[in-house]
């Protein structure tokens, strides 16, 4: 890819052919080994929408209980994971977003927040230099709430933080545990909720060395791809609070 925050030509580049090739351009290049096809081809599977499919379910339940929250669903991408979050956090049109400029969910959604949320994003400068307070790929405390808008009629009305951890477009930058809770207690004090784009959650869990409940407790919901760091030929979940996890089944429907 080019220089930070230039697209990237992911349709220039040729399929690799050579079987002993490494190929690294991503964690989602992956492809399926022996035993995991086989396991597909013996799942057994259903209508999710009926609530169908044991397979669907058992995952879900299982995501649920690792990350110590109430519910999860499971749904093709982390881009519609990420969508659905949002959409369930900001369930009136003309709210708004807190978001750092660097982070997936501006640069590489497609802007699906506003053509299909109706949802304003406010971005703040992602950290490129660590300090005392903010690591690489966050968003200062301060610029989140200085950012948080006054309650006017003027202004659209701020719901939500979104955070992304691993950062991808910082290098793979981890943020802290503590770090994410203190953004989720100045959440929390404003009246604001957390998500946090856990593409690669386990990647960042694994480095800190603690459980992705522990990183993720200060966050009300979450997003995982599987087929990143995790090597699924596709999915990702959205876990969260059952109340909200319902409403995002209702967006994932639309």
């Amino acid at each position: 890819g080019g220089p930070l925050g230039e697209p990237r030509a992911h349709n220039q580049i040729t399929a690799l052919t050579d079987p002993s090739a490494i190929d690294l351009r991503s964690d989602t290049v992956t492809r399926p080994t022996p035993a995991m096809r086989l396991a597909i081809s013996e799942a057994i599977v259903g209508d999710d929408v009926f609530g169908d499919d044991p397979s669907v379910k058992e995952l879900e339940a299982f995501a649920s209980r690792m990350f110590e929250k109430a519910a999860a669903v499971f749904c093709p991408s982390g881009t519609m994971a990420n969508l659905m979050a949002i959409m369930a956090h900001c369930d009136a049109r003309g709210s708004e977003v807190i978001v750092g400029s660097d982070n997936h969910i501006i640069m590489y959604e497609q802007g699906g927040i506003a053509t299909m949320a109706g949802v304003m994003p406010r971005t703040v400068p992602t950290q490129k230099v660590p300090d005392d307070q903010t690591p690489v790929g966050g968003i200062s405390l301060a610029a989140i709430e200085q950012s948080i808008r006054a309650d006017d009629q003027h202004f659209p009305a701020t719901k939500l933080v979104c955070l992304e951890n691993t950062h991808n477009l910082c290098g793979g930058s981890v943020l802290p545990t503590e770090y994410v809770d203190s953004v989720g207690t100045l959440c929390r004090q404003k009246g604001l909720k957390l998500h946090v784009d856990g593409a690669r959650i386990f990647n960042a869990a694994t480095v800190l060395g603690v459980s992705v409940a522990r990183l993720c407790k200060a966050a009300d919901t979450v997003s995982v791809c599987l087929s990143k760091g995790l090597a699924s030929p596709i999915g990702s979940l959205l876990i969260g609070p059952e109340d909200l996890i319902r409403r995002a089944r209702r967006h994932r429907k639309v």
